[in-house]
């Protein structure tokens, strides 16, 4: 258990301090870089830092319930999901980078959150752990369609990002749905969205 627990540890800390890596080629690889405005840069920037704040938090959600699933194909998916969260995480990164930026100062914060966060989770059982995967990645979606109408049209490096992201999170909450996910109570699912709400309007300041 001891062991355990460092290897956790030990990724929590990957995840904030060290580059993330993707297996898959970068979705923007082929598309050339946008002429943008100063506004048009920094919005662009703001959004990639949300989006890479979700991607930190996403990983320490699946960290917390995988340590607490009960059922195998439950920890698999968990763990499938987590690697391309992970190509997201390197993606996002990267981008910000680019735009002139750095990643968001709160990221230990909400880091430490979602862990306890998917430790719970999984404690209720794993329809409920599922069932909280599909919600959160059925926000997530919307919340990254929401970008791509907010990003600038010639932008075409970070909507390749965001795009693709969009498709592997719907695919993850199609995932969850078909292991047995429970349906959240709708206050809960409100609950979620206004803590998102919170995280984003911080993560694209600071």
């Amino acid at each position: 258990m001891f062991d355990k627990l460092i290897i956790e540890f030990d990724k929590g800390l990957r995840t904030l301090l060290a580059p993330a890596h993707s297996v898959r080629p970068h979705p923007d690889d082929s598309v050339p870089e946008a002429e943008l405005s100063e506004q048009e840069q920094r919005h662009a920037e703001g959004l990639m830092r949300v989006n890479h704040c979700g991607e930190i938090c996403a990983q320490a959600l699946y960290q917390g319930q995988a340590l607490t699933a009960r059922d195998a194909s439950a920890r698999e998916a968990l763990r499938q999901a987590a690697q391309e969260e992970e190509e997201h995480l390197a993606w996002t990164e990267r981008r910000v980078r680019e735009l002139g930026g750095r990643v968001s100062l709160l990221n230990p914060l909400w880091y430490g959150g979602s862990l306890a966060i998917g430790v719970a989770a999984g404690v209720l059982g794993d329809k409920w752990n599922l069932g909280f995967l599909e919600e959160t990645e059925q926000q997530v979606t919307a919340h990254l369609e929401s970008h791509l109408t907010r990003l600038p049209d010639q932008d075409g490096r970070s909507r390749a990002i965001v795009t693709q992201m969009r498709d592997d999170e719907r695919r993850h909450a199609e995932m969850a749905h078909d292991f047995g996910a429970a349906k959240l109570p709708l206050p809960l699912r409100h609950a979620m969205k206004l803590s998102a709400r919170v995280m984003t309007s911080l993560s694209y300041r600071l």
